[in-house]
This record gives structure tokens, sequence and C-alpha cells, in this order.
């Protein structure tokens, strides 16, 4: 019998039982990449990480795992896994504002930790994308208004069109005009199918309105080809959403900032804090950050 330690977090959010809940396998050592799979099935998580040894000179190596598959990046199992990492003291990480290091298969990401001084957990945590945002053609808005079983009407439309994003992990960037388009979109799968056939850059899809009721703007994100109907909040959608939102603000100079709220619909209120860095007009980094909560530990036997 194989026994591994497990700790489960929420994520993107200050209480439990809100923001996106994440299981982390502490030390992963001896697990297939289909033990891998079998065990995020289990936990039922949009998100599992595996925690293994380091091997680029970072705090360790992490593998992300959808009830779908593995994926190269993700925000929330990347913030959750350092929260829970440094609340653990599973890595070295000294100081008010420790930077941890994990290894993933999109590259080395940075994640900045802080923590007050006698606290128990950290109180937030930022991660630094490892790839800068791109940009490709999404499908047309009558297409995604079929998607959505939305009206073409509302869609913002003109500079503000939908575009396939991704800093690592793309997703199609769909704007409304309205939190309330927000509230109603629902994913037609035979439309998602017809939109965005197998072999696309993405077949993932956020929605954003810039109107929010505590933020800068209401977000919904549906995954359900990576058997994910939604997700509660996505911080590599978010990445993307900044990169999205940085080209389109006509400020050359500086750090951009917005807050989005995510997960309202599903019971699940997350807050996302979103920075891009600009230089001369270019995108020269992306950050997405937030609090998390450290709700459980355990152990799983592998027979």
């Amino acid at each position: 019998m194989r026994t591994y330690q497990f700790a489960t977090a929420d994520v993107f959010t200050d209480r439990q039982f809100g923001g996106n809940p994440l299981a982390v396998v502490l030390d992963a050592r001896g697990l297939s990449s289909d033990e891998m799979l079998a065990i995020t099935r289990e936990f039922n998580y949009s998100e599992t990480t595996f925690v293994l040894p380091a091997e680029r000179g970072g705090a360790c190596r992490v593998r992300i795992f959808t009830p779908g598959g593995e994926v190269p990046f993700a925000g929330h199992p990347t913030v959750g896994t350092a929260h829970v990492l440094v609340a653990l003291g599973r890595v070295r990480a000294e100081g008010a504002e420790p930077t941890v290091v994990l290894e993933e298969n999109v590259g080395d990401v940075p994640v900045r930790v802080r923590r007050h001084e006698g606290a128990a957990e950290p109180s937030f945590a930022q991660l630094s994308v490892a790839q800068l945002p791109e940009e490709r053609d999404a499908p047309d808005v009558d297409a995604l208004a079929a998607l959505l079983n939305l009206d073409a009407s509302d869609f913002v439309g003109g500079d503000w069109a939908p575009r396939a994003a991704s800093c690592g992990l793309p997703f199609v960037i769909a704007p409304l005009r309205t939190r309330d388009a927000v509230s109603r979109a629902r994913v037609n799968v035979d439309a998602l199918e017809r939109a965005l056939p197998a072999g696309s850059w993405t077949r993932e899809i956020m929605v954003v309105a810039m109107a929010g009721e505590r933020a800068d703007a209401r977000a919904r994100v549906f995954v359900p080809m990576l058997n994910v109907p939604e997700d509660p909040a996505t911080g590599s959608a978010n990445a993307a959403l900044a990169g999205y939102l940085a080209k389109r603000t006509p400020r050359l100079d500086g750090t951009l900032r917005w807050v989005v709220e995510q997960g309202v619909e599903m019971g699940r209120p997350s807050r996302l804090e979103l920075e891009a860095d600009k230089r001369a007009g270019e995108i020269t980094g992306v950050r997405v950050g937030g609090a998390s909560v450290l709700v459980s530990t355990g152990e799983m036997r592998l027979h």
C-alpha cells in the first residue's frame, strides 16, 4: 500500500467555501500520469496539482490536471499550491513577501507570497505569467451568441470584439455589455462543437462585462471540454483578460490594475486582482493574485 499526503484549499477568496477549491498532493513521487488523472477525478475539483522535486532550480515541480487531462498552466492551481506549500512549511520561504518559483509545463512561474508576521497562513499570493499575452481570431459574434444562448446585441463589438487570448492556456474572451448578459450565458455544447471544433487553439470561453458590483468586472468561465462545465475562479483566463484589456487601454507606460469577480452565479464568489505592465505601448508583464484559505489536510491510500 502507498500513502500520499494531500491538502485542499479554496483559492481567490478569503473565506472557506468560497472561491475555487483545489487539491494538492504534497509529494507525488511514484505516481504515474494515469494515477494522477484518476486522483484528480476522485477529488472532482476543476484542478488538482501534484508536487514533485525541482528539476530547474525552482522550489518544486508542479503538474496540473483537470478531470479531462493535464494542462500546461492554470492560475488558481498555481496560486493555491504556493499558498499551501508556504502555509504547511513545505518550501523555503523567508521574509514577509517571499517568491516561490513553481516549475510548470508552461515554464517557471514565480509566485510572490505575502504573509503578516505571526500569521499561520499567507494573506495573498500573486503569480507572474511565464508567457506574455498572445491573441488570435475568435469565432464571429453570431456563432458565439448561439454557443452561449445570447443575442448578438449582448456583445460589445468593435475594438472590444471577442478574441482568443492566452498567457499559457488559451481562452476565447467575449466582452458583453452588461452583468445581466454574463448571468444569462449558458453553453450549448452542440454549438460549441461547431464553433470551436476539435483541434481549435482553444475550446474554453470567458464572458466578461466591465461592470461589477464590488469590482471592475464580472466574469464567468466555461470549460466543458475539460470536464469542467463552469469554473468559479480562473487565473489563467484572467491573465489572458489582463493582456486583452491592457492592449486596448491607451496608456503607453506604467502598471494597469483591475479587480474581477467570478463564481457569483455558482454561489462561490471569487475575487481576482489583475495587473499588466506596459512600456512604450508593449505589454511587458502580467500578474494575477488573490487570497486563499487552507481547508483540509489528509492522507490518500493507494492499493
